[in-house]
């Protein structure tokens, strides 16, 4: 399919155009990230502790930031996690001074306790535990210090439970098995076992709150170190081989130096995009770069492999001429091919919610840097390389005579 004919726009005539705009993108995304530090790590590269909450209705994320800043947590990440419909948010402790360990509880805890100030429900419940954040061997010490509990649980009224870890574990599990958050104490009653008796006694024991921590992640700083040098080096590792097959491929390193220089500009360009949305670099934002890399790379090749052919087709051509023809004969697969790739992560973004959301806009951005540099960035280079050659074999020439 073709959907532009007779294409003839003068795209190397406006290359001071192109390369004043990419010095002036680069220059701008260098100095938003030097203005604020270097890119914005997330957990995975900086360490710190991830604690997935579900609420029972829908969470007010402003309400949520405001509690954590009330607890000198001001420094949280908060985002939406999964579905809507679920309720869930991901809280998100960088790592703080002074901290060291592996334990994920004191970033739990501290979590637990800001929210609780704003979303606990333990008013009038003084004594009691919060059945949705409670642990079985918590609710198990509880449920052992209630009178008359034990000799019920020996009688015919409570087959399916002999103990009080028993009785605990059964009332977790269901948790468990039910979004991770019990709505009321009559859900229980579906419990297998589970007479009046026992559930009156778990109420005598414990509350519901509104929300339950049910996941808790720790990175620690040195993996979070380790994992930024492993995604520089996948990074750099990629834009080497795929220099040395472009050099292989078209015989000649201008070729592939002048792809590898384009792909770095997209990458440069794409963080500084990155840093000016005040979006964290995480491991998905790193897979994302990665398959930038490979997207821009391929849109390039396309372009140098129509430029290789005209080549030996139009020797007497001039370089410009040739590179100018190579881009309008493939204009209408780039922007096919490209036009596509944008319009589905543009859909990601919109629609593919939190957790991919900086996937998505990684591509984003990317997509549509990657493709303008294949034309505004590679190619100028190409012809910059092929003039700069020209004017030094004429200036030979002259001095062997």
């Amino acid at each position: 399919m073709q959907l532009l004919k007779d294409v003839n726009v003068d795209w190397i005539g406006r290359k001071r155009l192109w390369l004043s705009l990419s010095v002036l993108l680069i220059a701008a995304s260098l100095t938003t990230l030097y203005l604020k530090g270097g890119p914005r790590y997330g957990i995975d590269f900086r360490g710190g502790t991830l604690v997935y909450v579900k609420f029972k209705d829908s969470p007010d994320l402003g309400r949520i930031r405001s509690a954590l800043s009330e607890q000198g947590l001001s420094g949280s990440t908060i985002q939406r996690y999964d579905v809507p419909e679920r309720n869930e948010v991901i809280i998100g402790l960088g790592q703080r001074e002074g901290e060291v360990g592996t334990d994920t509880d004191a970033g739990r805890v501290l979590i637990l306790e800001g929210l609780q100030s704003t979303f606990g429900s333990s008013a009038g419940q003084e004594g009691k535990i919060d059945l949705n954040n409670a642990a079985p061997d918590e609710l198990e010490g509880r449920l052992s210090g209630v009178a008359g509990l034990a000799s019920l649980l020996e009688s015919d009224e409570s087959p399916a439970f002999k103990t009080p870890g028993e009785l605990a574990r059964a009332v977790t599990d269901y948790r468990a098995r039910n979004g991770g958050i019990i709505g009321a104490f009559q859900d229980l009653e579906s419990v297998e076992g589970m007479s009046p008796s026992l559930l009156a006694a778990v109420r005598e024991q414990a509350y519901l709150g509104d929300f339950a921590v049910f996941q808790t992640e720790f990175v620690g700083p040195k993996v979070g170190r380790r994992l930024q040098r492993q995604a520089i080096n996948a990074t750099l590792y990629a834009l080497l081989g795929m220099l040395v097959y472009i050099a292989f491929r078209f015989k000649g390193t201008v070729y592939g130096a002048a792809a590898v220089v384009a792909v770095f500009h997209d990458v440069v360009i794409t963080l500084g995009f990155f840093s000016a949305a005040d979006r964290e670099l995480s491991i998905p934002v790193v897979a994302a770069l990665l398959t930038l890399v490979g997207y821009s790379m391929n849109d390039t090749i396309v372009v140098f492999d129509r430029i290789r052919e005209n080549l030996r087709l139009r020797r007497r051509e001039s370089i410009s001429s040739i590179v100018n023809r190579s881009i309008n004969q493939t204009l209408s697969r780039t922007l096919l091919t490209s036009g596509s790739t944008f319009l589905t992560v543009l859909s990601l973004y919109y629609f593919g919610g939190q957790v991919i959301n900086g996937f998505a806009f990684c591509l984003v951005v990317g997509v549509a840097v990657g493709t303008y540099s294949s034309i505004g960035v590679a190619s100028q280079l190409l012809v910059i390389w092929h003039d700069f050659q020209a004017r030094r074999k004429a200036m030979a020439r002259p001095a062997r005579a």
